[in-house]
């Protein structure tokens, strides 16, 4: 039987192929790293993008260690975050009758992408933003991850 791996926020994850990562985003921002030869995948699911207090500096629902965490896992397995493909997911404004304008996802998405882009990571796809939740899953090796998308307006009906 192929591994599961489902994430709940603050979750990192890492998986060899054929095993399958997967979460629920609203909000949260979910970034999914894999080796060029997609042996490897990597996720990790993100609620707190901003700096984490001095008491919780390794809280993984925050943005820095969560991604310090990945890149430890995906070291330990030999492999070289920097050279990895990543994706990112989420940060969906989750009251858009409330928040027209600028919203905790946003941020999120924006202060992820920052921190990614500081330790030298490529993004090649981003499914963000909007009135919606994601569900992510990606069975590890050569196809895409998939990312269904449903309207909070739906979603709430």
């Amino acid at each position: 039987m192929t591994a599961v791996f489902v994430l709940r926020p603050g979750d990192v994850a890492i998986a060899s192929r054929d095993e399958r990562l997967e979460t629920l985003l609203g909000s949260c921002v979910a970034v999914l790293l894999n080796d060029p030869r997609r042996t490897v995948g990597a996720m990790c699911h993100i609620v707190h993008a901003g700096e984490p207090p001095a008491a919780a500096a390794g809280d993984t629902t925050f943005a820095r260690p969560a991604l310090q965490a990945l890149f430890a896992g995906l070291r330990a397995r030999g492999i070289t975050p920097a050279l990895c493909e990543a994706r990112i997911y989420g940060g969906g404004n989750m009251f858009p009758a409330q928040f027209t304008g600028h919203h905790v996802g946003a941020s999120n998405v924006q202060q992820v992408l920052a921190l990614l882009q500081a330790s030298g990571m490529h993004v090649i796809s981003q499914a963000s933003g909007g009135s919606c939740y994601r569900k992510l899953s990606w069975v590890v090796g050569t196809q895409e991850p998939l990312c269904l998308e449903v309207d909070v307006a739906q979603a709430g009906a």
